[in-house]
């Protein structure tokens, strides 16, 4: 059968992260790869008593349909959580969604045209990438150092009447960089969406994840507020599998998504709402996230350290003070990050090639690294076949260099 798919289908792409996961099931190969949570630090004993006192006390709600928006007691107490961190928010503003990558999926739904430039990061999440390409959508990235966005190179792009659809950014411990956009920039940016009225999608699902430093307010609870949409998940701080992340938005986007989701699926998964509630309700999750960051330090210190001591000191690497990632760049004429994963793989360690976050498929001299599910003691033996294939082509850097030039 010659099935007909769509333009749509055609702009869709595999998951680099999921076909590299195929090549790390050997138990002898060290991923830095996947970007999930440690599942030893799952707060199961918490979620089966929760998961209990559901089936017993709520069970035929639990198992029927729910409204698109959300769970209401759900809603109430995450617009309490947000605004404790100074996001004015209640339970209206909010949509409940199948992960914060549905959130990217149906704002994409509502807002982007073949042909609408989109502003990110440079690198960016490689989930916006894949959602947003699907809508034939053109990105214009800006890069990062230190103190996040170059929000300079921003307005110079804002000048050129480009008419962007939307900015995209991770302000806090980006994945995949770990950097975190400092409090001047944000502040920076705040005016400039106000100036050029630039709405802007501020995905921050690491934010609680704080190892260093004091909490950096978001842009969301900035002057720009009302040109900004907010998105989070319990993936990093609960669970990933009961697949549960929210929308913060004006009520007009919120209407819009609400009707995007219920031509996708009507609604988010109304067992799972109600555990997470009755979790959250039972005063669990700030305990929990004090311990995550108690384990979670302990793991990026000790990759720093490898790397440190391991790497060749042609490398750079990113410092994050949260999160779950730091991001390494190669010096340049050595081989691409794709090529340096396939001697890396038969070395026994994996990491994720940098060109999977670049729209235009650049960044071949960088690679992310995770540290959220190797142990400390694995950590220290993954850095150190890595490092052991950096030397070498370092080494052979300056042959190809010649070779090259010849």
């Amino acid at each position: 059968m010659n099935w007909r798919f769509s333009r749509q289908a055609g702009a869709l792409s595999s998951s680099i992260i999921r076909e590299i996961l195929k090549l790390t099931q050997k138990s002898d190969i060290i991923s830095f790869a996947g970007g999930v949570p440690e599942p030893r630090l799952f707060p199961i004993p918490e979620i089966t008593e929760v998961t209990i006192k559901v089936l017993k006390n709520n069970v035929a709600q639990a198992l029927q349909y729910g409204i698109t928006e959300g769970y209401l007691p759900l809603r109430e107490l995450l617009a309490e959580r947000m605004q404790g961190y100074g996001i004015k928010a209640d339970a209206d503003n909010i949509l409940i969604t199948q992960g914060s990558q549905q959130g990217l999926d149906l704002l994409g739904r509502i807002f982007f045209d073949p042909g609408d430039t989109i502003i990110t990061e440079l690198p960016t999440y490689l989930g916006f990438i894949q959602s947003s390409s699907a809508y034939q959508v053109k990105f214009r990235s800006i890069h990062m150092d230190d103190e996040g966005l170059q929000v300079d190179h921003l307005e110079e792009l804002l000048c050129q009447n480009l008419s962007p659809k939307l900015l995209y950014v991770l302000p806090n411990f980006q994945n995949p960089s770990g950097v975190t956009l400092s409090l001047e920039r944000r502040r920076q940016l705040s005016q400039l969406s106000l100036k050029y009225s630039l709405p802007i999608i501020e995905d921050d699902p690491y934010f609680e994840l704080r190892y260093d430093g004091e909490h950096i307010p978001h842009l969301s609870s900035m002057e720009c507020a009302e040109n900004c949409i907010f998105l989070n998940t319990i993936s990093k701080i609960i669970t990933p599998g009961h697949r549960l992340g929210w929308v913060v938005a004006p009520k007009e986007v919120i209407r819009r998504l609400v009707q995007a989701k219920q031509a996708a699926d009507l609604h988010t998964n109304s067992f799972s709402q109600r555990v997470i509630y009755e979790y959250c309700a039972q005063g669990y999750l700030d305990g929990h996230i004090k311990y995550l960051c108690q384990e979670y330090v302990k793991k990026r210190d000790a990759m720093l350290e490898a790397i440190e001591k391991y790497f060749p000191p042609q490398m750079r690497w990113t410092k994050p003070q949260g999160g779950l990632f730091v991001w390494a760049t190669l010096p340049e004429g050595v081989v691409s990050s794709q090529r340096l994963l396939e001697r890396c793989v038969d070395a026994g360690v994996a990491f994720v090639p940098g060109s999977a976050f670049y729209p235009d498929g650049d960044g071949n001299n960088a690679f992310r690294l995770s540290f959220s599910t190797a142990t400390e003691e694995e950590i220290e033996v993954g850095i150190k076949r890595l490092a052991g294939v950096l030397w070498e082509v370092c080494q052979e850097a300056p042959s190809r260099l010649t070779a090259a030039q010849q």
